[in-house]
């Protein structure tokens, strides 16, 4: 498992820090370079060949400059199928907006009429242009552009509401060199402890000042490590003797590590990322549990819910533990947030003799960009963090993992387990993650397939009957007949259906009020 550990650099020597500076500058541009070159067609090995005259960097810096670029390159075509399905989702719901709006099912509360729907029209136009360009990029095979420094910072030096130095700065504020156990733990930036001095160094090669004949000059910075993860740092670095050779001198073997220093505002930051030894694992999608209590896990913007089953299924107890500082404080903040909850969460479940935990793979995506409120929480919730936070502490604490579908979880907890437990809407969607994972199948008891037969089928029959007739003309009238006849024939034949679908039909037409089903516009 990789593990990145967090460090700052102490020093005052304006010398070396200008060194250091030139350094990433160098770098960046070789980075750049790289990126633009392999753009071209150009291939890898010949730009690692070419980069050190060009540079003037080492071999070792230039296969990682080229590496940083591979690797952007990569993301960014993985990225451009999800990019181009979030784009055609906003078109779906700017369309249906305009719709909305012209058939009077809408009105403006800010603006008059035709401002509000030019506004969406020129949306929809600017969508449709950038769908355009990315089904292009996806058909031949390219990339969006790509701007280093960030989108943001250039169009505010476009504006000049930054400078030009600060420019560059953001464009060149990086430096990386990956581990290499035959090289003592990585070659051009080593982390060493100082017995004199008691002091932590980074000790970074700088061949831009290199001798010819002679070896590169190291620049040594002081840097400050946590002190909780100082004996972690010290036995990944000070390597580990194995033997001794035939002179007598012991044989000292070292783990790789990966070194990267970036700068921000002013300040030095090294970030060491290694693979750290871990005694849990994650379990694939079909692979049994073998724990006699299971904790399902749901994970939303202001508290984690845990639902502890047995193996067999059967709920056995509940716990929420709140969060509700992560909708409002600074990112740094709710690190801490998060990595202090998580920590309960394993504490009570240790006590509990828990051996898996299960949790939603979740993805949220930038559908509703026009909606504020969820932009604002999505923006600021930290989901990916909390689930990386909760799969890496349980694996070092030995915990089985498990992700599962999470389609439907929150309705099948609300409508089959909230009232028959007790529950909170979290806890009954948790028990359901719970035994998702241990592989049951949630179908519908006879007392909700009789609601959807009679209630639910009524209330569609009533709604399509009532439908106006310039409505039924409509795109969206036509839309929302065929959805609605769609499941009309799914209650019809709902010993043929899969039990999602149901419970798709009883999430759509019903709400629960105070455990009272009670049936909703559709």
């Amino acid at each position: 498992m990789k593990t990145v550990r967090g460090m700052k650099i102490i020093s005052h020597d304006a010398s070396q820090l200008c060194s250091l500076d030139e350094l990433m500058r160098v770098f960046g541009s070789a980075k750049r370079y790289a990126f633009n070159r392999l753009l071209e067609g150009r291939n890898a090995k010949d730009i690692i060949k070419h980069l050190p005259h060009q540079f003037q960097l080492n071999k070792r810096f230039a296969e990682d400059a080229v590496l940083l670029a591979q690797s952007l390159i990569s993301s960014q075509r993985e990225l451009l199928p999800m990019r181009l399905e979030d784009v055609q989702a906003k078109i779906e719901k700017t369309e249906q907006k305009i719709d909305d709006y012209q058939h009077g099912r809408k009105t403006p509360k800010n603006v008059d009429f035709p401002t509000c729907l030019g506004g969406l029209h020129q949306r929809l136009e600017k969508l449709k242009a950038k769908e355009a360009e990315l089904k292009q990029h996806l058909d031949q095979g390219t990339i969006p552009r790509v701007i280093f420094g960030g989108r943001e910072n250039f169009y505010k030096r476009l504006k000049g509401n930054i400078t030009n130095e600060e420019w560059k700065d953001l464009r060149s504020n990086q430096l990386y060199a990956r581990g290499d156990k035959s090289k003592k733990g990585n070659l051009n930036i080593r982390l060493v402890y100082d017995d004199n001095t008691n002091q932590w160094y980074v000790e970074i090669a700088n061949p831009l000042e290199q001798q010819k004949g002679k070896h590169a000059p190291r620049l040594r910075l002081p840097v400050l490590v946590p002190e909780e993860y100082e004996e972690e740092i010290i036995d990944l670095v000070m390597g580990e003797q194995v033997g001794v050779n035939a002179k007598g001198k012991p044989i000292i073997e070292y783990r790789p590590y990966t070194v990267e220093i970036k700068r921000k505002n002013g300040e030095y930051y090294v970030h060491l990322i290694y693979e750290e030894e871990v005694y849990g694992r994650e379990l694939t999608y079909d692979e049994p549990i073998q724990a006699e209590r299971v904790a399902g896990i749901d994970i939303n913007i202001d508290r984690i819910a845990v639902s502890i089953v047995s193996k067999q299924g059967n709920f056995i107890q509940s716990k929420v533990f709140y969060c509700h500082e992560l909708e409002y404080v600074r990112a740094n903040k709710r690190n801490n947030i998060v990595g202090e909850t998580v920590r309960d969460v394993y504490d009570w479940l240790l006590q509990e003799n828990v051996g898996a935990v299960v949790i939603e793979n979740i993805q949220l995506r930038q559908q509703h960009d026009t909606d504020k409120r969820f932009n604002r929480f999505t923006h600021n919730f930290k989901k990916k963090k909390l689930t990386d936070t909760i799969i890496r502490r349980g694996m070092r604490l030995g915990f089985r993992i498990k992700k599962v579908n999470p389609a439907y979880t929150s309705v099948i907890g609300r409508f089959k387990y909230r009232k028959k437990y007790g529950l909170s809407v979290h806890e009954s969607a948790a028990l359901v993650i719970g035994r998702r994972g241990l592989g049951y199948q949630e179908r519908l008891p006879k007392e909700l397939i009789h609601i959807i037969k009679t209630k639910v089928k009524r209330h569609l029959i009533a709604v399509l009957g009532s439908m106006e007739e310039s409505y039924k003309q409509s795109k969206s009238g036509t839309k929302q007949r065929q959805y609605l006849s769609m499941m009309l024939r799914k209650i019809e034949n709902f010993k043929q259906e899969h039990e999602w679908s149901l419970w798709n039909i009883l999430h759509k037409c019903c709400w629960l009020n105070q455990y009272q089903i009670q049936l909703k516009e559709v």
